[in-house]
């Protein structure tokens, strides 16, 4: 059991990552020189991915992913938290 919950932690802390990491590099450069084949654009209103709005969407992942509800909230929420301080809006 404790395998799959590392599993399940392993794969929530990556997505939440890759979003943030997303958010950041649409970002990055001005929108009249960015390559639409290299950049990945998100829109302008998409809020920053921070640890509040990622937290919002565990709910939401966890009737999605049913493999997300087999980890307690508690777990999944730290999993969270310990990748964004290294980036703070």
């Amino acid at each position: 059991m404790l395998d799959e919950w590392l599993e399940i932690c392993r794969r929530s802390y990556n997505y939440a990552l890759r979003e943030l990491k997303d958010w950041i590099a649409s970002r990055k450069c001005p929108i009249d020189r960015c390559s639409l084949e290299s950049e990945y654009i998100m829109a302008a209103s998409y809020p920053f991915p921070g640890y509040h709005q990622q937290q919002n969407q565990l709910p939401k992942a966890k009737k999605v992913f049913l493999e997300l509800a087999k980890v307690p909230s508690q777990v999944l929420q730290t999993n969270i938290r310990t990748q964004i301080p290294h980036f703070k809006k």
